[in-house]
């Protein structure tokens, strides 16, 4: 099994980008995780904002996997415990298809990519830039993978 996180937005921060690229690393062995950046739909004075989000949302679309199962990142998503997404995670290799982790714009994602998810999870209430949801995510995905490898990482 292997997860794409599709983020819309380039060029993140050295700080998240380095950040990101260590729990890449440690989640290496237990689950490849591989960053796709789409660039996001252009936005300003006298620009449609719903087009925007259509723009991005094709290109997130374009950029699933063959048979992925899809999770898209979303405020109104199932908030879970590191426990939980241990559990969901089991749960996922036990099907025998890869991940797909996506991560919206600004106003969050277009309806065609909510329809294509296969579920929806949700960090939480809060507002989190979106650069730093890369992070978050990478980090949570190896504190789970840390749980079902009976590894000291996590010690909730």
């Amino acid at each position: 099994m292997k997860a794409r996180l599709i983020a819309t937005g380039e060029r993140a921060p050295p700080w998240v980008a380095e950040g990101f690229v260590e729990y890449r690393k440690r989640l290496s062995h237990w689950l490849p995780l591989e960053l796709v950046e789409v660039e996001p739909g252009l936005r300003g004075k006298g620009r449609d904002p719903v087009r925007a989000i259509a723009d991005e949302g094709r290109r997130v679309l374009a950029a699933l996997p063959k048979n992925a199962h899809v999770v898209a990142l979303d405020v109104p998503g199932k908030a879970w415990t590191s426990e939980q997404l241990a559990q969901r995670m089991e749960h996922w290799r036990g099907q025998g298809r890869d991940l797909a982790f996506l991560i919206g714009g600004p106003e969050g994602h277009a309806p065609d990519v909510l329809a294509a998810a296969t579920e929806s999870w949700s960090l939480g209430p809060l507002t989190l830039p979106h650069m730093l949801v890369r992070l978050v995510v990478a980090e949570q995905l190896y504190r789970a993978a840390a749980l079902l490898a009976n590894h000291p990482y996590h010690r909730g």
